[in-house]
């Protein structure tokens, strides 16, 4: 009778083994929301969590199973033969399942890492966008001009490293057919702002440096009139006090 409800046990076992693997590894899972891919990840932790509670289960019916050979050799072999196949099948089965549950939730980080990369990326570009506002309408004077031009060129000086992580990081996902229309989106709408700021921000930068330019000539012309002129009214004055007549001048002081 024993060995009966031994059998039995194992017979169950089996079964259990068997729906555990249709219904958590043999299912084709679409992740096409982060919903989804979360309610995924938990499924398979909770899987996980149940398919290990079976090992005191499998461990009693190892140790029965022999006692029963040790006292019962011709019963118990039989059952050592079935015992062996359960498991091997049970230790294939943690390990699949342990594998999967590793997978969804190295790509459940990976998600949340290219969410952590966007919003630091478009956060930066929020900055560039306020620092290219900043840039117009801007006074008539070289130190606004330059002040300005340094801002703008601090912001442009920002690493490609996060981009970088985000493309590789959406792509990885995208090729796993993993949330791939929202990544698509994410990104497409990511990378037209980029584009369009970045160029926005580099024409700005040439027209600053342009103007800059330009206000440096005039400045320095200015500065080179104002010595001649100054040098002029000097020798003027100096004419005036020492009662020079016109026409003993030279021509340009005349």
């Amino acid at each position: 009778e024993k060995a009966v409800n031994l059998k039995k046990d194992l017979a169950e076992m089996q079964e259990w083994m068997t729906q555990a693997e249709e219904e958590y590894l043999e299912k084709d899972f679409e992740y096409k929301s982060p919903e989804e891919l979360e309610n995924a990840v938990e499924e398979m932790k909770r899987a996980k969590e149940d398919v290990l509670q079976k090992e005191v289960r499998v461990k009693i019916l190892r140790d029965n199973i022999k006692m029963l050979a040790a006292k019962v050799p011709s019963s118990g072999q039989d059952l050592a033969t079935e015992l062996n196949v359960v498991l091997e099948n049970y230790q294939l089965l943690c390990n699949r399942i342990r594998g999967k549950c590793h997978t969804l939730e190295e790509v459940w980080s990976c998600w949340i890492e290219l969410l952590q990369y966007l919003d630091l990326e478009t956060a930066w570009l929020n900055n560039l966008e306020e620092r290219v506002q900043m840039t117009e309408n801007l006074p008539d004077k070289l130190d606004a001009v330059n002040d300005a031009l340094e801002s703008l060129e601090s912001v442009l000086r920002h690493p490609a490293d996060n981009r970088t992580q985000i493309r590789e990081l959406g792509q990885t996902l995208i090729d796993g057919g993993i949330l791939d229309d929202i990544i698509s989106e994410k990104l497409e709408a990511f990378n037209a702002r980029y584009e369009d700021l970045s160029h926005l921000a580099v024409s700005r930068q040439i027209a600053l440096e342009q103007q800059l330019q330009t206000m440096r000539e005039t400045d320095h012309m200015l500065q080179v009139l104002q010595e001649n002129l100054a040098e002029l009214d000097r020798q003027l004055t100096s004419y005036l006090t020492d009662r020079v007549d016109a026409f003993q001048m030279p021509q340009e002081a005349q």
